[in-house]
């Protein structure tokens, strides 16, 4: 490993080392790129390492054993989240902190999230399109690799990304989105009505902001001050608090107020459902099981109410029985190849099983990864699903079952079965990239419940849920807020069983069923 010098403290340079273990090379070449602003390309050119950016950083003093912020807010914005605590910080901590010491540019974080949606099929119509522009025997294989070589030539600048508005154009108008809104973010916005009326010099002030246009939120700007904004929500009478902080990084320049309320409108705008097609949803159901898995009594139940609800929302609907874990992942094969996605608005896929922490069973009763399951839609493994929202619904334990009464039984093996799993919680289940929702039955470690007869509790508050709140016009996450609510105020017969659903998300949007013609199914 490179020397990093003397004055480095020995327990500082272990935990850099131990970072730079954890890290890839796409890691690496991620981290480099979100340096570019910071350090000269020419130094940048002969990394090798995550540990070479680490002394490059500390010998232009950005990164010292004191402040180790720079390092945290990359391994944020690269999505290594769990390597903040070598750091000694959390995800939270670095999302409160950025607003005031945030060194990653507006410009360079819009590049990056181009470079995480820009699938390998779209790279190559790019670099068709770019033909004449760049060079001749240069072969581009990474987004990253693309945006500095156009850097390089002067095609791209911090003042001037038309020309990834004219690629994009041909690409991708989600794409092109992401650029449009950090050109407007650029200038202030003019005083309307309805947006935040900016003063020029204030540590403090109280504005309002007056029908955003999202009816199912009633907001008021309460303050502005230090880049931190509070909105208070009213929920049927009871009224909760949200912080919000920019992901820009805040200076007293004119319009930063404004441009981070563009940039927050924006984030909430919709997903695309509007398409000829809505999508495809799967429902594996496993019922009976190889060996000492039980039966699980009363998912037939979960499987037809599912197939209702969601042909009811305009899917086509496929109900798969008894899968083994093999045929689960073959599923998931045919469907990643799926040409028809192209058409259609979201994929949506919803697995009930007994299953333990991060994984389902196969009816013979072998662990499939949720993960392992997801990655099959990223974008760059189904192109075709690309910048849409993929839903998966997760009905089973994450954990050891626990002492059940008779009309209430738990998701998991048979008690005396002790896991050798590793603690997974949803949010490391899902996959690193945008456009994914994962909904869970319950919090990691737990069991879920499901009555013989009647289903589980938390597929039948989803089905419940979801006929009461489409329509009226709420979005998917709202209605999971409202599953939570529901589940958790269950119990069972004797009062003795609680269980608490989780969703982890990387949606872009709000994701919006479009509300049907027919009334709801029951």
């Amino acid at each position: 490993s490179s020397n990093m010098g003397d004055g480095v403290n020995l327990q500082f340079r272990q935990q850099l080392l131990l970072i730079d273990g954890n890290l890839g090379a796409e890691e690496v070449a991620a981290l480099k790129f979100l340096c570019t602003d910071l350090i000269p390309f020419k130094k940048l050119e002969n990394v090798q390492s995550a540990v070479d950016i680490f002394q490059l950083l500390m010998a232009e003093d950005y990164v010292n054993e004191e402040d180790t912020f720079l390092l945290a807010e990359l391994l944020y914005r690269i999505k290594c989240n769990f390597l903040l605590n070598k750091l000694g910080y959390t995800k939270e901590k670095v999302q409160e902190c950025l607003h005031e010491k945030g060194r990653v540019s507006p410009y360079r974080q819009m590049l990056y999230e181009l470079s995480e949606n820009i699938t390998d099929e779209m790279l190559q119509e790019i670099v068709f399109l770019l033909r004449n522009r760049l060079p001749k025997r240069r072969r581009t294989t990474s987004a990253l690799e693309l945006l500095i070589l156009l850097e390089k030539q002067g095609l791209l600048t911090e003042n001037d990304v038309q020309m990834l508005e004219e690629v994009f154009v041909n690409v991708s108008p989600d794409l092109l989105e992401t650029v449009n809104s950090y050109r407007r973010a650029k200038v202030s916005l003019p005083q309307q009505e309805n947006t935040l009326p900016s003063k020029e010099s204030s540590v403090s002030h109280t504005v309002g902001i007056r029908a955003l246009n999202f009816p199912q939120v009633h907001a008021v700007y309460q303050s502005f001050s230090g880049g931190a904004f509070s909105l208070s929500r009213d929920i049927e009478g009871a009224s909760c608090c949200i912080f919000l902080y920019p992901f820009i990084s805040m200076s007293p320049e004119k319009g930063n107020e404004a441009a981070f309320l563009f940039f927050f409108l924006q984030k909430m705008s919709s997903y695309k459902m509007d398409g000829p097609k809505r999508g495809f949803c799967i429902v594996i159901n496993n019922v009976t099981f190889d060996g000492d898995l039980q039966e699980r009594k009363g998912s037939y139940k979960d499987a037809e109410e599912l197939k209702r609800v969601f042909t009811w929302l305009g899917l086509d609907v496929m109900t798969y029985t008894d899968q083994t874990s093999e045929q689960i992942k073959e599923l998931m094969e045919m469907w990643q190849q799926l040409k028809d996605h192209k058409d259609r608005d979201c994929f949506i896929c919803c697995i009930l099983s007994h299953g333990e922490s991060g994984a389902i069973y196969g009816k013979d009763g072998e662990l499939v990864s949720i993960r392992v399951i997801m990655s099959y839609f990223t974008a760059k493994r189904c192109p075709q699903l690309a910048e849409k929202p993929k839903l998966f619904f997760i009905q089973a334990c994450q954990g050891k079952e626990i002492q059940r009464p008779v009309y209430v039984e738990a998701d998991a093996r048979i008690p005396d079965f002790s896991s050798v799993q590793q603690s997974l919680s949803p949010s490391e289940s899902i996959p690193e990239e945008a456009d994914f929702l994962l909904g869970m039955a319950t919090i990691d470690g737990y069991a879920s419940f499901r009555h013989v007869q009647q289903g589980t509790w938390y597929i039948q508050a989803l089905c419940s849920k979801l006929q009461l709140l489409v329509p009226r016009g709420e979005d998917i996450l709202s209605i999971l807020t409202e599953v939570n609510e529901d589940v958790s105020r269950r119990v069972d017969r004797w009062g003795t069983k609680k269980q608490m659903p989780q969703p982890a998300y990387t949606l872009r949007r709000k994701f919006i069923f479009p509300i049907p013609r027919d009334p709801p199914p029951s």
